[in-house]
């Protein structure tokens, strides 16, 4: 029986085999402006939240300046993301308490510690969930973990890689189990793949490029013609 490190790298493969190698900024990101930008992107896409982190950045010089505005003025500038209420709330918050903590605000502390206390850590902020916190590790801090969104989670499901069910549960399943290297082509591409074929309804099997290692009991094989490939952009890769 194949062990899942071996099943991610294969299921890798195939993926940059279709997709290509995801781009990557060299320069590492601020961890704290990813996890802004990772509070931004909840439950939205990537059109709405990249807009409302440019102009959050554009309105504010610093992350002082908005830890200081009013609430009801940064909720007028995230507004293009969604739940503004909630988010200006989580991102105030944050800033808050790190300005607390240390005096000034960044979390460029995180760079030196363990994945499992940067984990601990940044779930400790109010509105920062452990997809919130791992899109830190690895975006701005190139740690090979996974986040597990949506469409990671149920891609991971139905391949068969898991059978965990929830999100949190898969990213601690494949945590430490992905080979090192990986994490970032096959998170990207696990999410393309989530939006141009392994759908949550009507499903595009015909077309997947798993299709023949895809353990998906319930494969749609009626399908009509393959559609154009998903032309969005993931933001984190941008800020």
């Amino acid at each position: 029986m194949k062990k899942l490190s071996d099943k991610i790298a294969r299921i890798d493969s195939l993926l940059r085999d279709y997709y290509g190698e995801p781009p990557r900024k060299e320069t590492p990101q601020k961890p704290l402006n990813v996890l802004i930008g990772t509070i931004l992107s909840q439950n939205t896409n990537d059109k709405n939240s990249w807009r409302a982190y440019k102009n959050l950045r554009d309105r504010y010089k610093t992350w002082e300046e908005v830890r200081l505005a009013p609430t009801e003025e940064v909720m007028e500038v995230i507004k293009s993301a969604g739940l503004a209420k909630q988010k200006s709330a989580a991102i105030k918050g944050v800033l808050d308490e790190l300005y607390a903590k240390q005096g000034r605000l960044d979390l460029e502390h995180t760079r030196t510690m363990s994945d499992e206390d940067i984990m601990k850590e940044l779930t400790s902020y109010k509105g920062v969930g452990v997809k919130t916190a791992a899109c830190v590790l690895l975006f701005s801090l190139k740690r090979n973990i996974c986040p597990v969104d949506t469409h990671v989670n149920r891609t991971v499901q139905r391949i068969g890689l898991t059978k965990t069910g929830q999100p949190d549960k898969t990213f601690y399943a494949l945590m430490g189990n992905i080979p090192e290297g990986l994490a970032h082509s096959f998170h990207s591409n696990l999410i393309l793949l989530g939006r141009e074929f392994c759908r949550p309804t009507a499903p595009d099997c015909p077309h997947c490029p798993l299709l023949d290692v895809c353990a998906y009991k319930e494969k749609n094989m009626h399908a009509g013609p393959k559609k154009f490939p998903y032309a969005g952009f993931l933001l984190l890769d941008k800020i």
